[in-house]
C-alpha cells in the first residue's frame, strides 16, 4: 500500500520514519484559519482532517493511506500560540512561556481510500513546563532562526536551547507526532505495525 504523510515538516518525516513505514511527503494546500469561537482541539482535528482528505481526493486510484497531523500550542490561560510571524512575536511568545506550563495538543489522521473509505481521527496532549531561561538565551535562540517555524516559538529537541524543564506525556507529541498513538490508530484501521524486539 501507497503511504503518504500529509506534511513537509522534516521533524515528523522522521518520526514516522521511526514506525519502519516506508512513505512519501505530499504537501496539503489548505485554509489554516481557525473558524470563529472554534475549540482548539476541535481545530487543530479538523485540520488534519482537512489535510488528510486534501492529499486523498489528489490521488488516483491505487490502495493508499494518507497520515495527516497539526500541532498546536496552548498556554495556561487557554490561548493558541501559533508560529512567530517575526522577531518580537518570538522573543514575546518565548518569554511568555518562560518558567511556566502549557499544553502541547497533536490531533492526526488516518484515512485509507479504501471501499468505503476508512478514517481514524484522534489527538495526544502533552504538558510541558518550560525552565527559566534567560532573555540572553532567547536573543541566541532567536538568532539560530530555530522558533520561526515553531507552534510557540521553541522546539524540544533542541540541544543548544533546550528550553524545556520536563513534560507530562509524549515526548513525539511535542515534536509534532505522537507515535504512540498513531500506532495504536494504524493497528486499529488494518495496518498493523508491531513494536521492535
Amino acid at each position: 500500500m501507497r503511504i503518504i504523510l500529509a506534511s513537509s515538516s522534516p521533524r515528523r518525516q522522521e518520526l514516522l520514519t521511526q514506525l519502519g513505514l516506508d512513505f512519501e511527503v505530499i504537501k496539503p494546500d489548505i485554509d489554516e484559519s481557525r473558524l470563529p469561537e472554534e475549540d482548539l482541539v476541535e481545530y487543530a482535528e479538523r485540520l488534519s482532517r482537512e489535510k488528510a482528505t486534501a492529499v486523498i481526493s489528489s490521488l488516483d486510484g491505487r490502495p493508499s493511506m494518507v497520515i495527516a497531523a497539526d500541532t498546536i500550542v496552548i498556554d495556561r490561560e487557554g490561548a493558541l500560540l501559533g508560529k512567530p510571524a517575526d522577531v518580537a512575536e518570538a522573543r514575546r511568545m518565548l518569554r511568555h512561556l518562560r518558567a511556566r506550563a502549557h499544553q502541547v495538543v497533536t490531533a492526526f489522521t488516518v484515512h485509507r481510500n479504501t471501499q468505503p473509505p476508512q478514517a481514524y481521527c484522534g489527538h495526544a496532549r502533552t504538558a510541558v513546563y518550560m525552565r527559566d531561561y534567560t532573555d540572553a538565551e532567547i536573543d541566541a535562540y532567536i538568532a539560530s532562526g530555530d522558533p520561526f517555524d515553531k507552534a510557540g516559538a521553541y522546539a524540544i529537541q533542541n540541544e543548544s536551547f533546550q528550553p524545556v524543564a520536563r513534560i507530562e506525556g509524549s515526548f513525539s507529541n511535542v515534536v509534532g507526532l505522537p507515535l504512540a498513538e498513531l500506532q495504536q490508530a494504524l493497528n486499529e484501521i488494518g495496518c498493523e505495525i508491531l513494536p521492535d524486539d
